[in-house]
């Protein structure tokens, strides 16, 4: 019992890298919030272990092009096309070598894949970008705000510094709001969506399958990691605008399907369980996203409210 009670506090606790609700008490000797926020190494390890960021599972169809090919912990996605392949995040660096052992296991060869885009330049979803683009060779396509820190491997974060640096890389084309990545038949939509890094990016696709159409959203920016600093002394200026301004921005978005790059975000473990029966309607999930906007945005006016001292002001 008390396992499950401690492995249920850790998640718990990590869950405020997605901007949810921490939880106040911690069994004795646990990892407190404070710590995350001041060690740098200790955040990336705690989450990285407890989450299953680097713990291989099996790839599996999401719909129609669309496929899952991340770790336990991460998502990672592949598009497929007859004119080569769209990758989606790479995950954390030793990522590499399990996103094309997954391509592989659907049919696919990791070599076709021609473009390859993501959600922001950490290094849990950046980490194995240099290694997947020599591997394919591929164009790299990211948000303007976020170029240099991809081509540094973020270094001089806002946050991190250098404690979080990956294997730096090249970006080919640079992304503005509301640009759109095509191949074959997959068209993605890529909006500026900052506050968790200054480049976050949301991606919008449409996509057909039986006959169906789909609107599969990928959000992404407003999660804030423990030490960001959202109101009072900003991590970055304009920080507080660009996490309201996102969160309405992903209010505004009506997907059916939803997907992130963490997978427990969108209960990718529960909803892959119930598609080998279900098949696509497991994925189908509009109401979920309007429950996890809604958590993103509570969270966020808590921590506007702890940091300006409203909280302790109202008691």
């Amino acid at each position: 019992m008390y396992d499950r009670l401690r492995a249920s506090m850790v998640a718990m606790l990590l869950l405020n890298c997605a901007g949810l609700a921490i939880a106040q008490t911690l069994p004795p000797n646990q990892v407190t919030r404070e710590q995350l926020a001041t060690d740098n190494k200790l955040f990336i390890s705690y989450a990285s272990k407890s989450l299953k960021w680097e713990e291989p599972t099996e790839p599996v169809r999401i719909v129609g092009p669309l496929y899952f090919v991340g770790t336990e912990g991460l998502g990672v996605f592949l598009f497929t096309t007859s004119q080569g392949h769209i990758l989606m995040n790479t995950g954390m660096p030793s990522s590499g070598p399990m996103i094309v052992d997954s391509i592989r296991k659907l049919g696919f060869k990791p070599e076709d894949i021609k473009i390859i885009i993501n959600a922001h330049a950490h290094i849990d979803h950046a980490g194995a970008l240099a290694f997947m683009k020599r591997l394919t060779g591929a164009q790299l396509a990211v948000m303007k705000d976020d170029v240099a820190a991809m081509e540094s491997g973020d270094r001089d974060d806002f946050k991190y510094g250098d404690d979080l640096a990956f294997e730096s890389v090249k970006v080919d084309r640079v992304l503005r709001d509301g640009d759109t990545v095509k191949l074959g038949d997959v068209l993605l939509t890529a909006y500026s969506t900052p506050g968790h890094t200054r480049g976050s990016t949301t991606w919008i696709a449409n996509v057909v399958a039986g006959g169906d159409s789909y609107v599969v959203a990928f959000p992404d920016g407003a999660g804030f990691n423990p030490g960001y600093r959202v109101a009072k002394d900003p991590s970055y200026p304009g920080i507080t605008d660009d996490y309201r301004n996102t969160l309405h921005e992903l209010e505004m978005i009506k997907p059916d399907i939803w997907l992130a790059e963490h997978n427990e975000y969108y209960d990718f473990a529960g909803k892959r369980k119930r598609a080998e029966t279900e098949g696509v309607k497991a994925w189908i999930d509009p109401e979920g996203y309007r429950r996890f906007v809604a958590s993103k945005k509570r969270a966020f006016e808590d921590e506007v409210d702890t940091e300006l001292g409203a909280s302790d002001a109202a008691k």
